[in-house]
């Protein structure tokens, strides 16, 4: 069985024990029910025969009043019993919510790695990651950077919120970029840091110990304030298919000029 199977047979559990509470609470209220219309039944009968005795009558009188207190602390004690099991309602409908958000989510995410290895077009590729990272993470101004390993530098090739040339290259090694791109370690710095040329956010991009890029994200869209565990999630899986589509469209671009150049060069021979 695998780990998202077993989290959902154990969300599952969670729920059908709500919902079986709920239910034994209901029937306890019904049981209730019928128990005071009994009782109140046999006061009218008692009362009827109380009516012909003076003395009979105080005795009564003293057993209802004995009864209603008796009946107070019940329907308090009900009330609570209720009021609790609303408010394990209402936190069962907002974690409903949230695993609805997370696999909605996932689903995206899901999506979103199929679209990216659907293509070995290095532009398509960068088109569908600054997509994925407005739609589920949502960055307002980030970009995508590519290692020249001639150069031992990252370079923006792709960008939202601002043009990829107005961001600077980096080195690989050193500042917040370089420095998780060579560690593989996603780094996070919550909260926008005015005036600071360091992204709140780097997601470094490689395959094993080979790095291939970075994705630097410097703010959020206004609606979001803070990254959630699930967003360290898509971090991870994010950089592994993002790392991976990036260098299998690199590997084609350079199939493919290869073999143009052989083909050239046995057209020129053939002539």
């Amino acid at each position: 069985m695998s780990g998202h199977e077993k989290e959902f047979l154990e969300r599952a559990d969670e729920f059908m024990g709500i919902f079986r509470r709920g239910a034994e609470f209901t029937r306890e209220l019904v049981e209730e029910n019928a128990r005071l219309r009994r009782a109140l039944m046999e006061i009218d009968n008692r009362q009827s025969e109380a009516a012909q005795d003076g003395g009979e009558w105080e005795k009564l009188r003293q057993e209802l009043v004995h009864r209603i207190r008796g009946l107070e602390t019940e329907k308090q004690d009900v009330l609570e019993r209720l009021g609790a099991l609303e408010e394990e309602n209402r936190q069962f409908a907002g974690r409903y919510l949230e695993i609805e958000e997370e696999n909605n989510n996932l689903a995206n995410l899901y999506v979103a790695s199929y679209q990216l290895h659907s293509t070995l077009e290095l532009s398509e590729v960068l088109k569908i990651i600054i997509e994925i990272v407005i739609n589920l993470i949502g960055a307002e101004v980030f970009a995508v950077y590519v290692l020249d390993e001639k150069t031992e530098s990252l370079e923006p090739v792709a960008a939202e919120g601002k043009e990829a040339s107005s961001f600077p290259v980096l080195p690989l090694r050193g500042g917040l970029v370089g420095s998780s791109v060579e560690s593989g370690e996603t780094a996070c710095v919550e909260g926008e840091v005015p005036g600071s040329a360091e992204p709140m956010v780097s997601i470094p991009l490689r395959i094993e110990d080979r790095p291939i890029g970075a994705i630097a994200i410097f703010s959020l869209l206004s609606q979001k304030d803070h990254f959630t565990p699930l967003d360290h999630e898509l971090f991870t899986l994010l950089a592994g298919h993002a790392a991976t589509a990036i260098f299998a469209s690199q590997l084609h671009a350079q199939s493919e000029r290869k073999l143009n150049t052989i083909q050239g060069f046995i057209d020129l021979l053939t002539k």
